[in-house]
């Protein structure tokens, strides 16, 4: 598994975030992103670039996953270009994640981005938020929550019409016995992506449950149940690094089950192009980094409203398969795609 890179702060004075610095920031990325001191010569000229605008960005991704590096990279490079001093942090659990955006607010940030992966933990911070004023967007998970939990605005996949165009999809492709694979019980996007293929798949359906923290034991449990039920022909896994797992896993089953994916790597294009993976589903996550810290900067400077505030901005899905893999290596290659 990757280790996730350290967290930096661009540009412009840091963000004091004490408990982050302590709990999260050292636990996911490895060191503090608060070190700098207020006067460096580096820190005064973005700060003046960027009118010192604060944005803390708060995730519920793992550590080491690559998803969310490509998050990561567009909510940076959207950072550098407006001159927005940006902190991002996670933390998979949900009460620590509503911890994470309850610092934000008392450290009187200028906007909050946040997924809402467990909706009903975010509720309180989310409205101490907007007690303070302080604008906030989702991104990636809660696309059926965000209104309702008064966010500005909300970028990324409808997660059940993205799951009804893979249902669709396997259709096409003649799977007759699909196995959505859910890494995070009780996630609301991966639980909806599942439903959606429910909804379109003509074929028999189920979902299987393990713990995405522990690859080794994914694997072995993917085998285990492709030799108990010989007939699965079709695995969807709810991650890139998953689907690369579930390759392997279906390889050594050897039942002649195919392996299909939401979201992208360069691995797995590679495996794409190479035929592994029969295709993959790409919501463009450093699409939703970069949307949602330019929007908060939009907000702040302009008072524009992605969407309107009444419909999310779309990021996805698009399918990459063996036949348009190459036309995204490249990006892949970057990091971005």
């Amino acid at each position: 598994m990757n280790t996730r890179p350290p967290a930096r702060r661009l540009p412009g004075r840091p963000v004091r975030l004490a408990a982050l610095a302590s709990a999260v920031v050292l636990t996911v990325t490895g060191c503090s992103v608060l070190d700098a001191a207020d006067d460096s010569p580096d820190s005064e000229k973005a700060g003046a670039a960027g009118g010192g605008t604060r944005v803390v960005m708060v995730t519920h991704g793992g550590e080491g996953d690559s998803f969310w590096d490509q998050v990561r990279k567009g909510a940076e490079a959207a950072a550098a270009k407006d001159g927005i001093d940006l902190t991002y942090v996670s933390d998979a659990d949900p009460q620590g994640q509503a911890e994470l955006v309850r610092d934000a607010v008392r450290d009187k940030v200028d906007g909050i981005a946040l997924t809402l992966a467990k909706p009903q933990a975010m509720k309180g911070p989310v409205e101490e938020a907007r007690k303070a004023g302080i604008p906030v967007v989702g991104l990636n998970s809660g696309i059926g929550a965000w209104k309702s939990a008064g966010l500005l605005a909300f970028f990324g996949q409808d997660e059940g019409v993205a799951g009804q165009a893979v249902g669709t999809k396997l259709n096409e492709l003649k799977a007759k016995n699909a196995l959505c694979v859910i890494h995070e019980r009780g996630n609301v996007g991966l639980e909806a992506r599942c439903a959606g293929m429910r909804k379109t798949f003509e074929g028999k359906f189920e979902n299987l449950y393990v713990d995405g923290s522990d690859q080794r034991a994914v694997s072995g449990i993917v085998t285990a149940t492709l030799r108990q039920d010989p007939t699965i022909d079709e695995v969807v896994a709810n991650g890139a690094q998953y689907a690369l797992a579930m390759a392997e896993a279906a390889e050594e089953a050897d039942t002649g089950a195919h392996v299909a994916a939401f979201d992208l790597n360069e691995e797995l294009v590679r495996a794409v192009r190479g035929g592994d993976v029969q295709f993959a589903v790409d919501q463009q996550p450093y699409l939703q980094g970069y949307l949602s810290v330019d929007a908060l900067w939009l907000y702040r400077s302009n008072g524009n409203v992605s969407g309107g505030g009444v419909s999310p901005v779309l990021t996805g899905p698009a399918f990459v398969t063996k036949t348009n893999a190459a036309s995204v290596a490249g990006f892949a290659a970057n990091g971005t795609r």
